[in-house]
């Protein structure tokens, strides 16, 4: 059941409309100081991410963000801040991939196709440099070994380096989140100005324009009509009501 409910998850990360604020190749433009932090001090800089991810409510702190088995069976509700210090020194890879996988998630945004591109590489060079070096082991040629070493550390290089990135771009998307730059979504609107009783020329919205007559105009009522209506006659009728042949 949990693989294909990954398999779901990973279809729909590929359905998402949004992007990431910066992509990996631009990510130690958008935030160089912390690109550099990430670099030398990795564990540190998930640490801070993922507690930063969670709004710093480390009482939704869940193993791999739930996103692995082990998740939730680890003792994290009793001591999540150990939990965590254990998962990113342990299972640094697998902490920065869960995440971004939460902020993925969170924000409907999926991963560029120059991304999918660099992290692949990133995991198939870790993979042949492993490959590499068995092979070197159990053949025991000098030079062999000698290109696996060279193998491994080059897909280690590039490794830390990619998951420097990948830790700013996630600390540069919380930014935007957190509205550290950039217009804000939905902004305050600007105050209104309102008439008072004590302001002696109140605001013109609302009012008559300027050059409109604010009194009638000179000859009012128009000529024609009676100056004073007509005055109706008196009730009851004189002397003469009732008519005749009514009892009085």
């Amino acid at each position: 059941m949990a693989p294909k409910f990954d398999t779901e998850k990973m279809q729909e990360r590929q359905n998402f409309r949004n992007v990431w604020h910066t992509d990996l190749t631009h990510s130690i433009q958008g935030d160089t100081p912390y690109c550099c932090f990430a670099l030398w001090c990795a564990p540190c800089a998930s640490y801070l991410l993922r507690k930063r991810a969670l709004y710093n409510d480390m009482s939704r702190y869940i193993c791999c963000a739930g996103y692995m088995p082990c998740s939730g069976r680890c003792g994290e509700t009793k001591c999540p801040q150990l939990c965590l210090a254990t998962e990113v020194f342990c299972c640094f890879g697998t902490s920065v991939a869960s995440t971004r996988f939460l902020l993925q998630d969170e924000f409907q945004i999926q991963t560029t196709q120059c991304d999918n591109c660099i992290i692949g590489f990133m995991v198939c060079l870790s993979q042949v440099a492993c490959i590499f070096s068995i092979v070197a082991c159990i053949v025991g040629i000098d030079e062999l070994s000698e290109a696996s070493q060279l193998l491994s550390c080059f897909a280690d290089m590039v490794y830390c380096t990619v998951c420097a990135c990948m830790q700013t771009q996630h600390k540069v998307e919380m930014d935007k989140r957190d509205g550290k730059f950039g217009p804000q979504p939905m902004a305050v609107p600007p105050p209104q100005v309102m008439s008072r009783i004590d302001q002696a020329t109140p605001p013109a919205i609302g009012y008559p324009p300027q050059g409109y007559p604010q009194h009638p105009p000179q000859g009012y009522p128009p000529s024609g009509y009676p100056q004073n209506p007509p005055a109706y006659p008196q009730y009851p009728p004189g002397p003469a009501y009732p008519p005749q042949g009514y009892p009085k």
